[in-house]
């Protein structure tokens, strides 16, 4: 009985170490490598670059005033649509003390000079009348007293100028009030009421009291990288996205390319201007970021490939592996077109009947739509 124990226990033993062996064994055996094929098929590709920036009014301009002086009144604001010649605000004047002392000065000089030169010509009217002195003696004192009332009402009017930025002559046509000098919408207004402004002369650009701008006239600025440049021209379409509307796709066309490039951490950039084309009226804000897509080039109904599927030589140039027979390929050159990055046209080497090798596969099993005959449609 312990004979029998024995023999079967060895005989069980046995057979778990072939079964393991067997096991490992068929483990450690490598799966057949099976290749994936797809098919070249018609479509159309557009070649394209991507420019970076915002959208900004055509016509932007600050209203500046004429006059130093101190903001009264603000009669708008942001948002705001205006007419040309609108008031913007009024300005209140603060004397310069010198400037008020001398035109004070000049007042008080002017009424001397006047109540002398009317002594003299009331003095010698008389005279004139009884023939005592020619008419050219007596036409010197009228006009005297004439130049003297002149010079009285030229300094009075100066000094309500330095004292209060208006005279009675101005009347609406007053420095100190601001208006506008085009139409449109008031973009930002960066005072508020009892700001200090000053006027722009030479030395000073002067207080920008509103912005205004053409809503109605808007253009896209952006730059482009060098090695992009050089295939754009003057009319071409671009088509934009806003950050702020992104579901919307707005058509402009290049209107300027700078001749002159700038540095920008380490890359050179060229500044380029579409105007946009705005046909559904939508409302755009002035400072939207936007991309814009501009078509390089364009190709339609072409014989296209995945770039996926070439491969290239030592001389770098390409080719893809056509099926001969069950998982046997041959090199086929190919001609290259247009690209797009994901799909290339080809001009040359294969037709929309090849098969053509594409990923291999380790499980033995073809990948789910992607057996023999491959992926057709449109990328």
């Amino acid at each position: 009985m312990k004979k029998f124990f024995k023999i079967f226990l060895i005989v069980v033993f046995a057979g778990l170490f072939v079964a393991t062996f067997y096991y490992l064994f068929n483990k450690g055996k490598s799966q057949p490598v099976v290749f994936t094929t797809e098919k070249a098929f018609m479509s159309s590709i557009v070649k394209k670059t991507v420019a970076t920036g915002s959208v900004v009014p055509r016509n932007e301009i600050e209203i500046k005033p004429q006059l130093s002086g101190i903001i009264s009144e603000l009669y708008v604001e942001a948002g705001q649509q205006i007419k040309y010649g609108d008031l913007i605000a009024k300005i209140k004047v603060i004397p310069n003390m010198s400037n008020l002392n001398n035109a004070e000065n000049r007042l008080n000089r002017a009424k001397i000079a006047l109540d002398n030169a009317q002594k003299d010509y009331n003095r010698n009217k008389p005279l004139y009348e009884q023939k005592v002195i020619s008419q050219q003696d007596y036409q010197r004192f009228s006009i005297a007293l004439d130049n003297a009332k002149e010079e009285l009402s030229a300094a009075s009017d100066n000094l309500q100028i330095v004292r209060d930025g208006v005279s009675s002559k101005s009347g609406k046509t007053s420095n100190t009030l601001v208006r506008s000098t085009i139409a449109g919408t008031i973009l930002d207004v960066p005072v508020e009421v009892g700001n200090s402004v000053i006027e722009a002369n030479n030395f000073n650009a002067g207080t920008t009291i509103a912005f205004v701008a053409d809503m109605n006239k808007m253009v896209f600025e952006g730059k482009v990288d060098e090695s992009e440049v050089g295939k754009l021209k003057l009319g071409m379409d671009l088509i934009l996205t806003l950050g702020a509307i992104e579901d919307q796709k707005i058509p402009a066309t290049l209107e300027y390319i700078s001749p002159k490039g700038v540095d920008e951490q380490g890359a050179i950039q060229f500044e380029i201007k579409a105007a946009i084309v705005n046909k559904n009226d939508i409302f755009i804000r002035a400072g939207y970021s936007a991309n814009a897509d501009i078509v390089l080039e364009k190709k339609d109904s072409i014989l296209v490939i995945s770039e996926s599927l070439l491969q290239f030589d030592e001389q770098k140039k390409p080719f893809v592996e056509v099926e001969i027979g069950k998982q046997e390929y041959e090199k086929r050159k190919v001609k290259l077109g247009i690209s797009d990055g994901l799909f290339v046209e080809v001009l040359e080497g294969v037709t929309a009947d090849d098969n053509i090798k594409s990923k291999p596969q380790e499980t033995g099993k073809p990948e789910a739509g992607k057996g023999k005959g491959g992926r057709r449609g449109k990328p």
